[in-house]
C-alpha cells in the first residue's frame, strides 16, 4: 500500500532469506504485493524494513532477515492509467539487487463500477537460478460499500527454478488475497494479507499502520510463514516509510 500517506494510505516490504535466496517487493497490502495502490506521479517513496524473530531466536533456522532499503517512483498518463517502478537493496545480502513495476488501472477507470485492475512484476533479481524469481502478478480489487475496507485478489506466477519448497518440489504459481482498512482517518490502518505456496513468497500476517506525519508512517505486526524449512518461524515487522 505505498502510495500517498495523506488519504488512505501507508505501505509495507516484506523480506525474506531462504535456499533460494533474497526476497524483496514493491508497494504492498502487508506481506504481499497484492494491493490496489499504485504511486502517484511525481512522488519518491523511501522505505527501510526490518524482519526478526523475538524471544527465543536461537530456536530459529532464520532468526533475522537482511533489512530493506527500497526506493519507489510512480508515473500517470493521460487515460487514467497509471504505473509503479522501484528497486531494493537489501543489507547484508551476496547479492543485494531487486527490481519491480506494475502498470494498471484504479477503480472506475474502465468502467463507473470497474474493479482496479493491474499486471506487474516482483523479485527479479541479478543472479540466475538463486534471487531472480521473476515473478509476474495479476490484480483485481475493489472498495467495500459503507467505508468497510478494501478486498484485492491476485494470481502469480514465478521462476520454477528459483520458487521452490524446502524439499524441492516446484511450488512457482499460487494466489494472493489482500484486505485493509482505515480505523482512523489520518491515524491507523489495519492491514491483512496471505500468499499460497511452500516457498519463500509463501506467508501471511496482519499489522497496524500509524501515520505519524501526512508523508511518513510506521508498521509493526507479524508474519507467519508456509514452509518454516525456508523463511523460519513467526517474526515481527518494523516497517518506515516516507514519501516526498
Amino acid at each position: 500500500m505505498k502510495t500517498c500517506l495523506c488519504s488512505l494510505v501507508a505501505a509495507a516490504f516484506a523480506v525474506a532469506v531462504s535456499s533460494t535466496g533474497v526476497v524483496a517487493t514493491p508497494s504492498t497490502t502487508y506481506w504481499t504485493p497484492c494491493t490496489i495502490d499504485i504511486q502517484p506521479r511525481g512522488l519518491t517513496h523511501i522505505t527501510y524494513d526490518t524482519y526478526a524473530r523475538l524471544g527465543s531466536p536461537s530456536d530459529d533456522p532464520v532468526a533475522q532477515f537482511p533489512a530493506d532499503y527500497g526506493l519507489t517512483w510512480g508515473v500517470t498518463f493521460r487515460s487514467r492509467l497509471a504505473a509503479e517502478y522501484g528497486i531494493d537493496y537489501l543489507s547484508p545480502a551476496d547479492d543485494p539487487l531487486f527490481f519491480n513495476a506494475k502498470i494498471g488501472y484504479p477503480e472506475g477507470a474502465l468502467s463507473k463500477n470497474a474493479p482496479a485492475v493491474q499486471l506487474g512484476f516482483f523479485n527479479f533479481g541479478t543472479k540466475s537460478d538463486v534471487t531472480n524469481q521473476n515473478v509476474i502478478h495479476l490484480i483485481v480489487g475493489k472498495s467495500l460499500p459503507n467505508g468497510a475496507g478494501r478486498l484485492a485478489a491476485s494470481f502469480y506466477v514465478g521462476n520454477k527454478d528459483v520458487l521452490k519448497s524446502s524439499a524441492g518440489e516446484k511450488e512457482n504459481t499460487g494466489f494472493m488475497i489482500a484486505y485493509d482498512r482505515v480505523l482512523v482517518p489520518d491515524k491507523f490502518i489495519f492491514a491483512a494479507d496471505y500468499a499460497s505456496g511452500d516457498n519463500a513468497i509463501g506467508a501471511g500476517g496482519f499489522g497496524l499502520y500509524y501515520l505519524f506525519a501526512k508523508n511518513a508512517s510506521i508498521l509493526v505486526g507479524p508474519v507467519w510463514f508456509n514452509d518454516k524449512d525456508i523463511n523460519g518461524k513467526m517474526k515481527w515487522t518494523a516497517q518506515l516509510d516516507v514519501n516526498f
